[in-house]
């Protein structure tokens, strides 16, 4: 008798061969992400970015009336509050995501 909690060790090769599925179908999920972006705004819609599911930033658009050369930090603070939010929306679409894949199990360092 095998001590307890080593109990389900004689299904080893089915529980790898689950973790291997599941390590495609996080590799599959991460691909699709690529091709999916959010757009976040800023300073209402003055300063637009789009970020891709891979966390990169894929344009930023500025509206010229808001370009002011004596108050460069407001401009500076506008595209930073967009880029965070285009961030933050990416996050929330890759734990939606993930929740969906792993059937609302959360597996540390994925989400």
């Amino acid at each position: 008798m095998l001590p307890k909690g080593l109990s389900g060790i004689g299904n080893l090769p089915g529980m790898l061969k689950q973790a291997m599925q599941m390590k495609t179908k996080i590799e599959e999920l991460k691909e699709s992400l690529g091709h999916e972006t959010v757009e976040a705004s800023a300073g209402g819609g003055m300063v637009k970015v789009v970020v891709n599911g891979r966390f990169e930033l894929q344009s930023i658009k500025i509206e010229p009336e808001i370009v002011d050369a004596n108050d460069v930090e407001m401009l500076e603070t506008m595209v930073a509050a967009a880029v965070n939010e285009g961030i933050r929306q990416v996050q929330e679409l890759v734990k939606e995501k993930m929740t969906e894949l792993t059937g609302g199990i959360d597996i540390p360092g994925i989400t």
